[in-house]
């Protein structure tokens, strides 16, 4: 079986917004005409014709492979689609700038994240909202599901149990675990971040980097970046920089303070700006012109909150060499959806155990990659209807994954 992309709408319904009664959702925004009935379906991948199709895709020939399986369960892999599905799991909580909206107003979302995996990475994916918020009921649930699915990719469950989350089920499973929000803005940060070092000559090693905002996604940036090797990085919350004079911060920022902030800042965000090469927002907010204007030559923006962005491109432009923003329609859009079908694509290629800090690194460098020679200031991400993005992602995943010794084929 195989998730499809279909269209909800059927012939008795094809403009069902035209003839919605007055006072219904459909009358006020073409949105619900086209996620009436949903945006998935299920469809066979073999066809049952006839007795015998019959005999072979159920009992009695189905038994046949049952019992093999039994007696050597890695077989799963090549005779069920274990290996080419991934669970989105979320519980509503966070889910895209709408908050705690809960599990059923999640689906569609969680819909359209099964629509990207296909149609950017070849890859089925099954929503699961769970009607639960507590970390270790999240966790059993997922674990005791999963041997339905080669991977787990988490959404929208809010910070700090998504870090919670997460981790608890890579220490108990054997199949990829990954949390969209964190993971793949990173991937897809630090993509951005190379090919703009490399239109301006320089290095991450040189840059000092301000990253407004603590929750997931600002944790995971700050992570990666320094992974991949940048001078510094500051991150910032609500309270000012987060450093380790401070008082009262999660275990999560307490970890964070300790590998971040080597220039021993303290104060706001405009503080932090002052003479920084490079600004990351994900937290919503609007950065005053003046610290924009404070940060160093041929700087680079990144404002990635939407709809609004932090820093407006037309201020940004104005100071910085390279502009890039979380929305669709001004250049560089920082998007997720040109990370994680990749990553799943190519993780589950090979049946790896577990996503590393290096494949994730190597998607990014292959991401980056694709600009190639075509790179200029409002170019320094591909979109993601640049058809080479996927299968670049989805072999220098598969590529890691197999120089760190976690494939399995």
């Amino acid at each position: 079986m195989a998730a499809e992309i279909v269209n909800p709408r059927n012939d008795a319904g094809a403009d069902v917004q035209a003839g919605s009664e007055e006072g219904s959702p459909e009358a006020f925004h073409p949105a619900f005409a086209l996620h009436r009935g949903g945006k998935l379906a299920v469809q066979s991948t073999v066809p049952v014709r006839d007795k015998d199709d019959l005999s072979l895709a159920y009992t009695p020939g189905v038994a046949t492979v049952c019992s093999a399986i039994a007696e050597r369960p890695e077989l799963v892999h090549d005779y069920t689609w274990k290996s080419q599905v991934v669970a989105v799991v979320t519980d509503g909580t966070a889910v895209l700038g709408l908050g705690d909206i809960g599990p059923e107003a999640s689906l569609p979302v969680m819909e359209g994240k099964a629509i990207l995996f296909k149609q950017f990475g070849g890859v089925d994916a099954v929503p699961l909202a769970l009607a639960t918020t507590d970390a270790d009921e999240i966790v059993d649930t997922v674990v005791r599901l999963s041997p339905s699915f080669g991977g787990v990719n988490l959404e929208d469950i809010s910070a700090p149990r998504c870090f919670e989350i997460e981790r608890k089920l890579q220490e108990r499973l054997d199949i990829p675990v990954f949390h969209d929000d964190q993971h793949g803005t990173a991937v897809v940060t630090l993509a951005a971040l190379r090919n703009a070092t490399r239109l301006t000559g320089r290095t991450l090693g040189e840059l000092r980097a301000v990253i407004s905002g603590a929750g997931a996604a600002g944790v995971a940036i700050a992570k990666m970046l320094l992974e991949a090797g940048i001078g510094d990085v500051t991150v910032t919350d609500r309270k000012g920089v987060v450093s380790q004079d401070r008082d009262g911060l999660t275990p999560v920022k307490q970890e964070l303070a300790k590998i971040t902030n080597k220039a021993g800042l303290s104060g706001s965000l405009e503080t932090a700006l002052d003479g920084a090469d490079v600004f990351i927002g994900v937290s919503g907010g609007t950065v005053p012109e003046p610290a924009v204007a404070s940060m160093a030559k041929d700087s680079f923006v990144f404002a990635m909150a939407n709809p609004n962005p932090e820093i407006h491109p037309d201020i940004a432009h104005r100071y910085a060499a390279v502009v890039a923003t979380g929305r669709s329609d001004f250049p560089n859009q920082i998007n997720n959806v040109l990370a994680f079908p990749g990553i799943f694509a190519g993780a589950l290629k090979v049946r790896a155990s577990r996503i590393t800090e290096t494949m994730k690194i190597a998607a990014a460098e292959a991401l980056a990659g694709v600009v190639g020679d075509d790179l200029t200031a409002d170019y320094v991400i591909p979109s993601p209807f640049d058809e080479r993005v996927a299968p670049a992602v989805t072999d220098a995943v598969a590529a890691a994954a197999r120089a760190e010794g976690v494939a399995r084929r």
